[in-house]
C-alpha cells in the first residue's frame, strides 16, 4: 500500500485534530472527499467507470465474455476479478509490491461479491451446465492518494451499473444440437441489477477515534483499520480487519455503526450520479479516459 512519512509532530497534529473533529482538510470524522465518477469511458468494454476520490484514481472495465458455468453452480453465470497496480501511481508497485496488492484487493472483492444476493448471477446464464457469461472486471490503480478499497469498490459498482451484455437466442435443430445467435441491435442488451451491489466502507481508527475516507497522511497515523462492505439498505456482508494495531470489541462495534450509517449515504450520493448520468443519455459530454 503505498504510504508516507510523517514527523512524530505531523502524526501528533493529525490525531489531535481527529480528537476534535476536525481533520487537517477541513472534513469532519465522518465526510468523504468530493468524489468524481463517469461511465462508459473505455470504448471497447462492455462497461466502465473512472473514479476519483481526492488524489486516487480509478479506472474499472467490464467485458462480458461467453463461457461454460461453473460445475457447483450450473445454472450462474460469474465474476472473475482481476487488479493492475500501475507502476506510476506509486513508486512502491514496482516490481512484487503491486502484485501482492493487487491479489489481496482482488481476493477482497471476490469475498464482497461472494455474497448470494449482491449480483444476479442467474441472470447471466444462457443454457444451464453449458452457457452462460463471464464477467471479467479489470480494476487498474492510476493514482493512490489513501482509501483505496473505498474508490475501488465505488468503480466497481458503478462499472457494474453501466455494464451492457448483449441478448442471446438459443437455436435447437432437428439433431438437438444447440446454437447460440447475438442480438446486433446494440440497444438490445441485458442490464445487471445493482442495487444490492455492496460498497466498501474502510474505518481507520486514530487515537480514540475513528476516520472514513482517510488520506494518506491519516493512513499513516492509523495502527489499525476496519473494512466493512454496506449494501444500500445498511446491511453488513463482509468485515476485515487490517493494519498491525489490535481493535477493542467497543470500538469494533462503534465502528460497525458508523459503517452503516455512511455507506447508507455512500450508496445514495453513487445512484444520484449514475441516474443522473444515464438521464443525459447520448448528449452527456464525455471527458473520456483521456480528458
Amino acid at each position: 500500500m503505498a504510504s508516507v512519512v510523517l514527523s512524530e509532530a505531523e502524526k501528533l497534529y493529525i490525531v489531535h485534530g481527529v480528537q476534535e473533529d476536525l481533520r487537517v482538510d477541513g472534513r469532519g470524522c465522518e465526510d468523504y472527499r468530493c468524489a468524481e465518477v463517469e461511465t462508459d469511458v473505455v470504448s471497447n468494454t462492455s462497461g466502465s467507470a473512472r473514479v476519483k476520490l481526492g488524489h486516487t484514481d480509478i479506472l474499472v472495465g467490464v467485458k462480458a465474455e461467453m463461457g461454460t458455468p461453473k460445475l457447483e453452480k450450473p445454472d450462474e453465470g460469474y465474476l472473475e476479478f482481476f487488479v493492475d497496480c500501475s507502476a506510476n501511481a506509486t513508486p512502491e508497485f514496482e516490481g512484487r509490491g503491486g502484485e501482492e496488492l493487487g491479489t489481496e484487493i482482488a481476493n477482497t472483492l471476490y469475498r464482497v461479491f461472494s455474497s448470494e444476493s449482491s449480483v444476479d448471477l442467474k441472470s447471466i446464464c444462457i443454457n444451464p451446465r453449458e452457457h452462460c457469461w463471464v464477467l471479467y472486471v479489470d480494476v487498474l490503480l492510476l493514482e493512490c492518494g489513501g482509501n483505496l478499497f473505498d474508490a475501488i469498490s465505488i468503480a466497481v459498482k458503478a462499472a457494474l451499473f453501466n455494464t451492457r451484455i448483449p441478448k442471446v437466442r438459443v437455436l435447437e435443430d432437428e439433431e438437438g444440437s444447440k446454437e447460440i445467435e447475438l442480438s446486433d441491435d446494440p440497444y438490445d442488451c441485458i442490464r445487471l441489477n445493482v442495487d444490492d451491489v455492496p460498497c466498501i466502507v474502510t474505518l481507520s481508527k486514530i487515537g480514540y477515534r475513528h476516520v472514513v475516507d482517510a488520506t494518506l497522511q491519516e493512513e499513516a497515523c492509523s495502527l489499525a483499520s476496519l473494512l466493512i462492505s454496506v449494501t444500500s439498505k445498511g446491511a453488513i456482508t463482509s468485515m476485515k480487519k487490517m493494519g498491525k494495531g489490535s481493535l477493542d470489541p467497543e470500538s469494533i462495534f462503534e465502528m460497525m455503526e458508523t459503517g452503516k450509517r455512511v455507506g447508507k449515504s455512500l450508496h445514495i450520493a453513487l445512484q444520484k450520479i449514475l441516474d443522473e448520468e444515464e438521464s443525459l443519455g447520448t448528449s452527456r459530454q464525455k471527458v473520456g479516459f483521456l480528458g
